[in-house]
């Protein structure tokens, strides 16, 4: 065999070994940084370096995972400072689906892909991030661990313990499962999508919460709207509007929990809609409406320009107020 064609066979090898590894690594980078582009550049320079890589590693799952978690600890350094001068509150990218599946840890997989579970990590420092990924969401040992983040085994367990103890504070005291929240999920958006007041204030919480992700590109909701009644009002008289127009309301999935994407006329994406379900009942709703959020799920809305048209369509259609 000529030295040409065991090169090629090399790079065979590599690239098949990283495409079997690339639905973890795109989920490890993901909960670290809470950005499908963020997460899609560091598998891109992880392969980079894995291709410049001149021995093989014992472990290929165990080396790659490290590279992409270092990878993704330099981008969330750098990504901290670029959110905090954001525009208005920061979410997370929505996934529409995990690409990475474990059977065995589906429940810790599931409680580290939701949009509040990403929110509550924003809080860690970037190592603690890691530790907390790695250890919680895919059952990394301490070792493989203190590999990828650069520091002991030992230090790792106390970031971990560290990490456990700021998410735990943030969490809920309980949350339902999966068909629960599906149900309320759906009676919500039937009354969202109907305009039922009533119907919205029985399914939110008392100090529910509606925020939005504009960025400064789309629209968002002037500042958070809080408590049961201002949110239930607000959103009755706003998506009717938008449903007059051709606006749909698609139920999906979104980072593992309830939601729904709201497409124009034309099927592009205006806005990512993610509930918060808890304690019985939805506390939070958490729009996205920046267009660079949205893309990676398909064609994105001029969401300005369909704002103008509701507004346009309320202003001809209003009654004449009376006289005399």
């Amino acid at each position: 065999m000529s030295r040409t064609t065991r090169a090629a066979g090399e790079v065979t090898r590599r690239t098949e070994e990283f495409l079997e590894l690339r639905p973890l690594l795109f989920a490890i980078a993901y909960r670290i940084l809470g950005s499908v582009s963020e997460a899609e550049d560091a598998l891109q320079e992880t392969w980079l370096r894995w291709e410049a890589t001149a021995t093989r590693p014992t472990s290929t799952r165990a080396f790659l995972s490290a590279v992409v978690t270092r990878v993704a600890i330099d981008v969330l350094r750098s990504a901290r400072v670029r959110r905090e001068e954001y525009v208005g509150p920061w979410f997370p990218e929505p996934l529409l689906t995990d690409p990475y599946e474990d059977p065995e840890r589906s429940a810790e997989l599931a409680d580290t892909v939701s949009t509040a579970a990403l929110l509550l990590l924003e809080r860690l420092s970037p190592p603690e991030r890691a530790v907390f990924v790695l250890r919680e969401a895919f059952g990394f040992g301490f070792p493989e661990i203190a590999a990828a983040v650069g520091r002991s085994p030992e230090a790792c367990r106390q970031l971990a313990v560290r990490a456990r103890r700021h998410m735990a504070a943030g969490r809920p005291r309980f949350v339902a499962d999966r068909g629960e929240r599906e149900e309320l999920a759906r009676r919500f958006l039937d009354a969202y999508t109907a305009g039922d007041v009533a119907g919205l204030r029985a399914l939110l919480a008392a100090d529910a919460h509606l925020v939005g992700d504009g960025g400064g590109k789309g629209p968002r909701w002037a500042g958070r709207i809080v408590g049961a009644d201002d949110v239930a009002t607000l959103l009755a008289a706003v998506v009717p509007p938008f449903l007059g127009i051709g606006v749909a309301v698609e139920p999906r999935r979104l980072n593992g929990e309830p939601g729904a994407l709201l497409r124009d006329r034309d099927g592009g994406i205006l806005c990512a809609l993610s509930l918060d379900v808890a304690d019985g009942r939805v506390r939070a709703i958490r729009s996205v409406m920046n267009p660079d959020k949205l893309g990676h799920m398909g064609p994105v809305a001029d969401a300005w320009a369909v704002t103008r048209e509701m507004r346009e369509l309320r202003r001809t259609t209003r009654r004449p107020e009376p006289t005399g």
